[in-house]
């Protein structure tokens, strides 16, 4: 039973990066990062302490809400801003299936390098191949900061369970909040520049 909740949240971030990868609406995009980010903290508590692991999911949030108030106040009305084509969907969908069962593979190998728990393992894997996937498949910044933002994440799980550093906590927070303020840079100076 133990075994099985310790599976929950690397499922989750699992389905996160389906959502992510699979080019929905912006608003779909901002939620699963949230959600993401809970996966993460959910998977960082079990080898950090809560204050410590809090810090992941109120950076993650806050990069989101940054990310979010950067969309133009003409495209929130759009409600097909960022959608894919059917077969791309398709596509992607089952890139998506063939990389979960890769990471799923690579798990006894990493395992035999780094001292980590192995649901940690797997999400780290995932999110790091997923978020390196969506970086080479897009060109809009939008889709960018989104892969950075996940490949990053897969980093901080991996990187959670090896240093239980509060510095090297308030580090990976700085990074991901840069991330996003960089992100919502670009995406302001694009949007300038198109109108």
């Amino acid at each position: 039973m133990d075994q099985i909740l310790q599976l929950i949240p690397a499922i989750m971030a699992a389905l996160v990066t389906l959502i992510l990868f699979l080019n929905l609406n912006w608003r779909w995009n901002i939620i699963a990062l949230s959600l993401q980010y809970v996966a993460v903290f959910w998977l960082v508590l079990s080898v950090w302490p809560t204050g410590l692991a809090a810090v992941k999911l109120v950076t993650g949030w806050m990069a989101g809400a940054v990310l979010a108030s950067s969309i133009p106040d003409e495209k929130i009305s759009e409600s097909n801003l960022f959608f894919s084509s059917k077969e791309e969907i398709r596509f992607r969908f089952v890139i998506w299936i063939i990389m979960v069962v890769i990471a799923w593979a690579l798990v006894p190998n990493v395992a035999d390098w780094l001292p980590i728990a192995k649901n940690l393992t797997f999400a780290g894997v995932l999110l790091i191949a997923m978020g390196m996937l969506q970086l080479s498949m897009t060109t809009q910044a939008y889709r960018i900061i989104f892969g950075l933002l996940t490949v990053f994440s897969g980093f901080e799980i991996m990187y959670a369970s090896l240093e239980k550093s509060v510095l090297v906590a308030g580090l990976l927070a700085l990074v991901t909040m840069g991330l996003a303020f960089i992100g919502a840079y670009i995406m302001n100076l694009q949007n300038g520049s198109d109108q």
